[in-house]
């Protein structure tokens, strides 16, 4: 047999039994698309299953507010997926009047909606001959044939997309796709891949050669930024004190506490003693709780988080600070490092 062929063998005995799996239904598949971009899917099944009980078709999602969408996507990451989504599903309901389109041409005018994700959309719900490439994929076709350009360069894009689009089984697409995502995700792993009962390492180059600890290649990220939020926290036990976050920086639009950063991690009589701080809290603080530092890694940031939790009232509100009561925590669109920080505090 040859490697499409010893392929889908594999596939049909191995595949996982996964809800978008069995239908052709491209919002379904849409859904589960960008759910688990950047994301696991033991980490992204459970969100999924969320989503699509409480939002079963394009009309539902595409008349939620911002707020409902944010708030059931926490602790996903990579919030900008969420609002995207729900400017697709609102785009799709007034355009194409809540039937989701399944063609490459039409799904890729859609808000998030890029070549990866209209490739598989389109050949999982009609079978369109488009080869998908995800990190699976890339890591499937480096080790076999041996490909050591970057998987994140430009050239690097091309002709791993190439190869696949070369490679596709375009009698049946869909299903070609699939078991070559299943086959890196679950047997070609990227740390100790299970060679041993692989179909077709007979043919595979990192195999034959010992390179599959070199294979696939990418080049290294930029410089993490480190960043250090300071936030503060006042309660009456039945309102507290909410900070709604801009447009512009890392979680927009959504609800955190009225927050101070500094470019450094500050002791708690430096920290108090910033001009910023005095303006919103006056000098005679009286402090309830200064919390250990906890790190939260973002894509390129590292987060240095603590809480300061103050015992008397601010002097001076910002603007974009409000109070609101304890219970709304549990429906506002918080990010999941603050969140974990008030369910500590408040038992949510």
């Amino acid at each position: 047999m040859n490697f499409n062929d010893e392929l889908l063998r594999w596939y049909q005995q191995n595949k996982r039994d996964l809800p978008w799996r069995d239908t052709t239904d491209a919002y379904v598949i849409w859904l589960s698309e960008i759910i688990l971009q950047q994301t696991r899917v033991d980490q992204g099944l459970p969100y999924f299953n969320r989503f699509i009980e409480k939002y079963p078709n394009v009309a539902c999602f595409a008349a939620a507010s911002e707020d409902e969408i944010l708030k059931l996507w926490q602790g996903l990451g990579y919030y900008s997926r969420g609002r995207n989504m729900l400017k697709t599903a609102r785009q799709v309901q007034e355009l194409y009047n809540g039937k989701f389109p399944q063609n490459y041409a039409e799904l890729v005018k859609l808000k998030g909606v890029g070549p990866y994700t209209a490739s598989a959309i389109s050949s999982f719900s009609a079978n369109e001959a488009r080869a998908v490439v995800d990190g699976n994929v890339y890591r499937v076709l480096a080790r076999y044939f041996g490909i050591d350009e970057p998987i994140n360069s430009p050239q690097g894009i091309k002709a791993f997309q190439a190869i696949a689009d070369n490679l596709l089984n375009r009698k049946q697409p869909g299903i070609h796709n699939q078991a070559m995502m299943e086959f890196g995700a679950t047997l070609c792993t990227p740390k100790n891949p299970a060679c041993g009962i692989c179909p077709v390492r007979a043919g595979c180059y990192a195999f034959i050669n010992n390179a599959i600890k070199t294979l696939p290649v990418k080049l290294k990220k930029g410089k993490v930024r480190d960043r250090f939020f300071n936030y503060f926290l006042f309660t009456d036990e039945h309102t507290v004190l909410l900070n709604k976050r801009g447009e512009k920086d890392i979680w927009a639009n959504m609800y955190d506490l009225p927050l101070i950063e500094t470019l450094s991690l500050f002791t708690s009589k430096e920290l108090l003693a910033l001009p910023i701080v005095t303006q919103f809290f006056g000098t005679n603080i009286n402090i309830l709780e200064f919390s250990q530092v906890k790190i939260h890694l973002l894509t390129h940031q590292r987060l240095h988080v603590r809480l300061i939790r103050l015992q008397n009232k601010p002097v001076k509100l910002s603007e974009q600070w409000f109070y609101t009561p304890v219970e709304d925590l549990k429906r506002l669109a918080i990010p999941k490092i603050v969140f974990i920080l008030l369910k500590n505090i408040f038992n949510l």
